[in-house]
């Protein structure tokens, strides 16, 4: 999980370098020579020291966010209709924003849950913590029910400070309940990212011929027609999704849309949007 977060993190952070989007604050910096109206402060005077020539940074994160990593391991995580499951996009998204995060030097931590907490690392910037919180993003795998009061709960009894809260989901539960948890946590001061993990096969329903579905969390099973439910099944997801999305505009917290058969770069620049805008 590392190789793979720091492959994917250092090129996204390359192709960043070479785009329009310097306004964000990362911690990659560049530098260009000094010209006259230049911020002073902004002269980094190391390079000056050995290079004898004024040198400014176009970007650099200064700041200390305490950034809480959300993973959902429930049986719905299993589901995929190609060689990457809905859980191994997660994994991956959540190495890489943790990779990220921990490279700008803010604490990160790290739950992991299902109907329960199956995992809680407080957010560090301790010696190893990089490498545990991806030893147990890698050894997640996907089982039984899904309960979120529980765990939003108990997050935001043992948040001791504010910071970015990353929940990685495919939220499959009433849009209440899910809402209910997070506005707890957004009314304590945290900003709430969601990032909403669903397979291409589940937003397009492309069946065709008469199958049995199987609940992956439930395991009951039923006999289906798809030509004869899919305007039905299109007809829920979608208000499923509106709901997800409206609610948590509402209350200001950023919803993105994920789909499982596209790159992972829309989640890296979403976090850097919601970061830009904290700093």
């Amino acid at each position: 999980m590392e190789l793979l977060a720091r492959t994917v993190v250092e090129g996204f952070v390359t192709g960043l370098h070479q785009s329009p989007y310097l306004g964000f604050s990362v911690d990659f910096a560049e530098y260009r020579q000094y010209q006259p109206g230049d911020e002073i402060r902004r002269i980094d005077w190391n390079v000056y020291g050995r290079s004898d020539k004024l040198f400014v940074k176009l970007f650099e994160g200064e700041t200390n966010t305490r950034v809480t990593i959300i993973l959902d391991m429930s049986g719905s995580m299993g589901y995929g209709s190609g060689e990457v499951k809905k859980a191994d996009y997660a994994k991956m998204l959540a190495s890489c924003l943790t990779y990220f995060s921990y490279h700008q030097r803010d604490a990160v931590g790290l739950m992991i849950f299902d109907e329960a907490v199956r995992h809680n690392v407080p957010a560090s910037r301790r010696t190893g913590q990089l490498h545990t919180l991806l030893h147990h993003i890698e050894h997640a795998a996907p089982t039984k029910g899904t309960e979120f009061k529980k765990p939003l709960h108990f997050l935001a009894e043992t948040l001791s400070r504010r910071g970015i809260v990353i929940f990685i989901s495919d939220f499959y539960d009433e849009p209440a309940n899910i809402l209910a948890g997070l506005k707890i946590l957004k009314a304590k001061g945290n900003d709430i990212m969601t990032f909403h993990i669903m397979d291409d096969f589940e937003l397009t329903f492309p069946f065709e011929d008469m199958a049995q579905f199987e609940d992956l969390e439930t395991t009951d099973k039923l006999h289906v027609i798809p030509e004869y439910l899919r305007n039905q099944y299109l007809n829920v997801i979608g208000n499923h999704i509106d709901a997800l999305r409206k609610g948590m505009s509402a209350v200001q917290i950023d919803y993105t849309l994920m789909n499982t058969a596209k790159p992972l770069d829309a989640g890296l620049f979403s976090y850097l949007a919601a970061r830009a805008h904290t700093l």
